[in-house]
């Protein structure tokens, strides 16, 4: 048991034997009368005040109350673009199927994960909600094609009254990420956000004779100036023939990475905000990277070209999520493969990470009874971890490095969300990032995509 939570049942303890020692009949007692609150389990026993424990420990238990109804044998379907089969891979997992099982049995259903290629993903989803025939009874669906398209069409119910143990739901994900008009539309028990950086060749680094990235996160001056030094510093031609043969980044293109480090959107809501300060910081700092050759040049390869460079070994940094680590560690077995945030920009205070294809669970309309399978989710997941934090077994199996751990977990709360992928084509999202890659003024960009912006937005929300 963790040291906290047995301070915690120590103090209880040390606390019934004080009140049951006549302790109320002295003059220092404060935890009478008006002060005394009566615990949610409806048993009208009393308790102390919240100070009596450590912070954090004392608040209201709010797990829903035990519900009895029998589902009468149905087949819970779970959709998502992955199997969402509970692996029994962890003391944590084990407890959440052990949790499964005994909800089968009491409330009498199974329970089929359905598994979709992601490449089909959202058209067989979306299809099956206009349909009025949905392909599952809890499904996966990205906030971009979500909100506001199929919640304007009250294709999904709205949960937010189902989520409120804030042991299980993540409560940004259904109070902030997936809101529409007031009301929250998705939820994840995943309390954890996506992690992403710059993943850096500690070998090469040292080989290069190159401050170490972490002393920048350590003195607190990690920021897009010292970034671009250290890139330039890399672009070196070691054997002097005249050539470049060892970069300092790998992407051409980071325009989400800029954005998240600088608190920047490109849209918000209804909105175009390509005249907010901090984006327009973002972009001129993308028309830098582009237009000082700080990057390594492309050679016409596909999406995955920058994978591919920072994999030969002779690329200092890479721009990405840490779901792509494995296949690095895989393929590059002999270098040491760091973490730091991705540079501070100068609207930004603290490092963050972003996500431009946030999903969550979502209960379509057509589906009966919500507050059964909302039920059904909290108490699978209603369990006390093993886990001192949300991500710990993923990044202690990834890292070996105790201030990449630290990196990781220093970024992840500030995870930012965006929203222009909610537009689709008609945003020209790609043409926009083309023409400031190209060397075109970030003001005339600016000028020319406000309006191509603005009538996307309108056409999703409606002018």
């Amino acid at each position: 048991m963790k040291i906290r939570k047995l301070m915690v049942l120590l103090c209880a303890f040390v606390l019934v034997l004080s009140a049951c020692s006549g302790g109320s009949g002295n003059g220092n007692s404060t935890n009478n009368g008006s002060n005394q609150a009566t615990n949610n389990n409806g048993s009208g026993n009393t308790g102390n005040t919240a100070t009596a424990a450590p912070e954090g420990e004392g608040e209201e238990d709010i797990s829903s109350p035990e519900m009895d109804f029998d589902m009468g044998g149905r087949t819970v379907k779970v959709v998502s673009w992955w199997d969402m089969t509970i692996p029994e891979d962890n003391p944590d997992n084990i407890q959440r199927k052990k949790n499964l099982d005994e909800l089968m049995k009491k409330h009498n259903f199974k329970i089929e994960y359905v598994a979709i290629d992601f490449g089909e993903y959202q058209q067989k989803v979306t299809a099956s909600l206009l349909a009025g025939e949905p392909i599952g009874d809890i499904v996966r669906l990205g906030r971009n094609y979500m909100i506001p398209t199929l919640v304007k069409q009250d294709l999904l119910w709205p949960v937010d009254e189902y989520t409120k143990n804030t042991k299980v739901f993540n409560q940004k994900t259904t109070s902030e990420y997936f809101t529409y008009e007031g009301k929250g539309y998705a939820f994840t028990e995943d309390q954890s956000n996506l992690v992403q950086g710059i993943f850096y060749n500690r070998t090469l680094l040292n080989q290069l004779g190159i401050k170490a990235l972490q002393d920048y996160v350590n003195e607190d001056n990690w920021n897009w100036d010292t970034f671009v030094q250290v890139a330039k510093e890399a672009n070196k031609d070691t054997n002097n023939d005249g050539k470049l043969d060892t970069w300092g980044l790998a992407n051409s293109q980071v325009v989400e990475h800029a954005m998240y480090s600088n608190s920047a959107h490109l849209t918000k809501g209804d909105k175009q905000n390509l005249d907010d300060p901090a984006t327009q910081e973002t972009l001129n700092f993308l028309s830098k990277l582009a237009t000082e050759q700080v990057y390594r040049p492309t050679e016409g390869g596909d999406w995955t070209e920058p994978g591919q460079f920072f994999r030969q070994g002779n690329t200092l940094m890479y721009a990405g999520a840490i779901f792509e680590l494995n296949g690095f560690k895989t393929d590059m077995p002999d270098a040491d493969i760091g973490f730091v945030p991705f540079p501070k920009g100068p609207s930004a205070t603290e490092y963050h990470s972003g996500e431009a294809a946030y999903q969550a669970l979502t209960i379509p309309k057509a589906v009966e009874h919500p507050e059964q399978l909302l039920y059904i989710w909290e108490k699978i997941n209603d369990i006390d971890s093993e886990y001192d934090y949300p991500g710990q077994a993923s990044f202690e199996s990834n890292f070996s490095n105790e201030d990449d751990i630290n990196n990781a977990k220093m970024v992840g709360p500030g995870m930012i969300i965006f929203d222009h992928g909610t537009y689709g084509d008609a945003l020209k999202f790609w043409d926009f990032v083309g023409e400031i890659n190209s060397g075109v003024s970030v003001s005339t960009v600016v000028e020319k995509y406000k309006p191509v912006f603005q009538a996307a937005i309108d056409a999703v929300y409606g002018s």
